[in-house]
């Protein structure tokens, strides 16, 4: 399960950069079994990531990475790699390098038939077309980055057969959204975000049963998911969320940034 969460995530994260406005200046390549990505005019420091790697990690295959960044002219990205490709030396293998600890992820996931039924007083639908607009900037203004080319990235994923979008409605008015990414028998969710006014009244945990359903009647057997592990003392709202659908904590990953010497 390990490897296919990690592929799942690598890949939605490639298929939304791939199809990105130019403006963004996105570099994307597959690699070692994974992706790495380059976005020069990235507005919120995300999206320069390499993921998803099916090989042990070695010397060679961080400098291959290392080598994509540099050709791109980058001066920072971070480096995603699951603990099972990790050998006992990558520490000391990240110091020489120059990698340093950028925060950690919780991975999840459960059987798409153990995700709970959830209760909404919202409106859940497909994302149809003509609304992709809209969609791509709520999501983008739930995460507090409004009026950027990346809204229209987002919105993108709805033409693509791979994505299944969905949006939570008070009346008229659409005040979340999620994706879904079907790759094999796995169905990544992601992306999933709520107005902030509209927070606390069940529009995400109703938008991960709309996901995990979509993900059944599309043929995968499980839905996995990531978010942020939070600070001691703190909490992750999407983490609570997710956990409290029946998705399970599966393992954490340590991120490693890199940071052009000199800079």
């Amino acid at each position: 399960m390990q490897q296919k969460s990690e592929s799942a995530e690598a890949e939605f994260m490639y298929q939304y950069e791939a199809a990105a406005p130019e403006s963004l200046g996105v570099t994307a390549v597959r690699l070692a079994g994974g992706v790495a990505l380059h976005m020069r005019h990235d507005p919120i420091s995300y999206w320069s990531k390499a993921l998803g790697f099916t090989e042990t990690v070695t010397p060679e295959l961080v400098e291959r990475i290392l080598d994509f960044y540099r050709s791109c002219d980058a001066t920072t990205a971070v480096l995603q790699f699951a603990p099972h490709v990790l050998p006992d030396s990558f520490t000391d293998l990240a110091a020489e390098v120059g990698l340093e600890e950028a925060g950690s992820i919780v991975k999840l996931g459960c059987a798409t038939s153990d995700v709970k039924i959830a209760k909404t007083d919202f409106r859940i639908t497909r994302v149809a077309e003509s609304d992709a607009a809209e969609w791509g900037e709520v999501i983008l203004k739930s995460f507090g980055a409004p009026g950027t080319p990346l809204s229209e990235m987002v919105a993108n994923s709805v033409s693509n057969p791979d994505f299944h979008g969905f949006a939570a409605w008070d009346g008229d008015t659409m005040v979340a959204g999620g994706n879904l990414l079907v790759h094999g028998d796995v169905g990544s969710i992601n992306t999933g975000g709520t107005l902030p006014e509209y927070r606390g009244r069940g529009a995400q945990s109703a938008l991960i049963a709309a996901r995990a359903q979509a993900a059944h009647e599309a043929g995968c057997r499980w839905v996995v998911a990531e978010t942020g592990v939070p600070e001691p003392g703190q909490s992750n709202r999407s983490l609570n969320n997710l956990r409290r659908a029946g998705l399970q904590d599966l393992y954490q990953r340590q991120d490693w940034r890199w940071t052009e010497k000199g800079l």
